[in-house]
């Protein structure tokens, strides 16, 4: 059995040194160097080569290198081959701290005090107690929880939204197409940590942005097929909306030219909210392999059908 690592030239010595060291008798392979393709029977990547089936016929597990999955299910994988993403406590825990700073500043107003220093503008705006207001977290897998019970911590009043039903301590839980709109209708600050699937794919569009409260704010941490960027340019116009901090786009980088970057109510972050840590994830890699070898479901397995 061989593992193929195939990352960004600047993480591959991590990844290296963080395998070897939890399973020190692994036959680790790091690309472009495979060796013989029929001894490949795990990839750890983000990104996969277009041929992957017919390159490595017996492949038997991806790990994604981070939290989505998206970028494989038009792979056509067979049933044969498990796609497991990464579940870190690292990775989450980078999540709840950009989300959290994300929305203390659309709280606190820190976009609008950025404009006014700018304009060398000495000016106070009218506060908002935290009980207030009220935040909506879109998706609530492993990310989407973890950012609400720290985010209810401050006494924001805290809400989620999924495709099946949950029950969260200290947040009301919408679910399905029914519960959408009534969650959004709550929404002061919305933000997005959803899977990108068929059913998303658009999901942050006028139709939802003119359900929510007049002035609400967007912080979107999924991905950039999420957002329809005229709907919400168009938003940002009518005041409908009154800010959106954005940490994934379509694509990545965006273009010099595009109206994102000089908008003067668009915070960008370049995909930066939460990374897979070598040295935290290298653990539950060599775990899963173990699963797998004895036939075990491994942590973070994906269904594909379902896309997440």
């Amino acid at each position: 059995m061989a593992l193929l690592v195939r990352t960004s030239r600047d993480r591959t010595a991590a990844w290296r040194t963080a395998l070897h060291q939890a399973a020190p008798d692994l036959d680790i392979r790091i690309w472009p160097e495979c060796g013989d393709p029929a001894e490949i029977t795990a990839l750890l990547t983000w990104k996969a080569p277009p041929d992957l089936v017919q390159r490595f016929p017996n492949l038997r597990v991806i790990f994604s290198e981070g939290a989505g999955v998206d970028q494989f299910l038009s792979l056509d994988l067979p049933d044969t081959v498990s796609l497991v993403r990464i579940v870190d406590p690292a990775l989450t825990g980078m999540m709840v701290e950009y989300g959290t700073w994300a929305t203390l500043a659309l709280h606190r107003r820190i976009p609008a005090y950025q404009r006014a220093q700018a304009a060398h503008e000495w000016r106070g705006l009218p506060h908002m107690l935290v009980r207030d207001r009220r935040v909506g977290v879109l998706g609530l897998g492993v990310l989407g929880r973890a950012l609400l019970e720290r985010l209810r911590l401050f006494g924001f009043d805290c809400a989620g939204w999924s495709r099946g039903a949950h029950a969260l301590d200290g947040a009301m839980c919408f679910a399905g197409a029914e519960g959408l709109q009534p969650f959004l209708a709550r929404t002061d600050i919305l933000i997005c940590l959803l899977p990108l699937t068929d059913e998303t794919r658009g999901i942050l569009s006028a139709a939802h942005f003119n359900v929510m409260p007049r002035g609400a704010a967007l912080i979107n941490c999924g991905r950039g097929g999420h957002l329809v960027e005229q709907d919400l340019l168009d938003a940002l116009a009518s005041g409908q909306l009154s800010h959106a901090i954005l940490d994934v786009t379509t694509p990545e980088p965006l273009p010099v030219d595009h109206p994102f970057w000089d908008h003067p109510d668009v915070t960008i972050t370049p995909h930066v909210a939460s990374d897979t840590t070598p040295t935290s994830a290298a653990a539950q890699v060599i775990e899963n392999l173990k699963c797998l070898q004895r036939g075990e479901v491994p942590v973070g397995l994906v269904d594909r059908q379902r896309g997440y």
